[in-house]
């Protein structure tokens, strides 16, 4: 599995995570096998947040590091209307209790909301003090709050950016993940395969694209998808999966180099709209 540094944190961190939204529907002992077999194939990257499942989703997670805390780097995400100083400080200790665990490597604002960004990042900072995270972030920012971020909390801050990223939605290349790239931020796409999971059938011109691609590596269409959307620093991904062998393939993607020909393929065969501005978020 591919590792690189987690933007200004001092943790290598492998390029493809697991993702846990809605992993509570499924078979509870499905979500738990699936997220440890993950681990096992090196997925030590995972993402969940209060939100899901009114932080049933942590339950899992909780159960599925058990033992296991110091291999993981783990990241929960604070609700908006909770994102006062005082409010972001007992968020945080709920997804700790609910995660089984003392430390978050890094919390996220699930999205900007009403409240100050200055509140939220004193809240951040106070846990930092406190050793109950390690690093702090945000999702779903702009450019636009991007900088504020930077103007209120200085050089190194955010430590990541989550936002929506797949082939079929990739505005972020326009002005969020240049921005990121020029000031040492991770960018974590989400939904990686778009809400529905869907990839274009090998009857269409960009389905045979990514089925020749993947022949050559005798890989399958979703690992190609995931090696293009980390291709590059500071790019990383968290795709949900379901079951074990789900899990499996999608860390088989972290192994995956496309040759820079290949990667030209897909850009063309997945054009970039140089006219989307507006960040996509779901």
């Amino acid at each position: 599995m591919q590792k690189r540094q987690f933007g200004s944190t001092h943790h290598e961190v492998a390029v493809i995570g697991q993702g846990t939204w809605f992993i509570e529907q499924g078979e509870p002992s499905v979500a738990v096998a699936a997220l440890r077999r993950g681990l096992d194939r090196g997925m030590t990257h995972i993402d969940c947040a209060e939100l899901y499942g009114s932080g049933a989703a942590e339950r899992l997670v909780g159960q599925a590091i058990a033992g296991r805390r110091d291999d993981v780097f783990l990241v929960s995400k604070v609700l908006p209307n909770h994102a006062s100083c005082a409010g972001v400080i007992a968020a945080c200790e709920g997804s700790l209790a609910r995660l089984r665990t003392d430390r978050l490597d890094c919390y996220l604002l699930h999205w900007r909301g009403a409240y100050p960004l200055q509140e939220t990042i004193a809240g951040f900072e106070e846990l930092q003090r406190q050793g109950k995270i390690l690093s702090w972030g945000v999702s779903n920012f702009d450019v636009s709050d991007l900088e504020e971020v930077r103007r209120i909390a200085g050089p190194g801050h955010p430590a990541c950016n989550q936002v929506l990223y797949h082939l079929q939605q990739r505005a972020i290349e326009n002005a969020v993940l240049p921005w990121c790239a020029r000031h040492g931020v991770a960018v974590v796409g989400y939904s990686p395969f778009g809400h529905k999971g869907d990839l274009p059938s090998h009857r269409t011109t960009r389905g045979r694209v990514l089925t020749e691609i993947a022949a050559a590596h005798d890989a399958t269409l979703r690992q190609v998808a995931l090696a293009f959307l980390v291709r590059r620093s500071p790019l990383f991904t968290i795709p949900k999966a379901s079951t074990s062998d789900h899990t499996a393939e999608n860390a088989g993607a972290g192994a995956l180099r496309l040759s820079e020909e290949e990667i030209a393929r897909i850009d063309q065969a997945f054009p970039l709209d140089r006219h989307a501005r507006e960040l996509p978020v779901l």
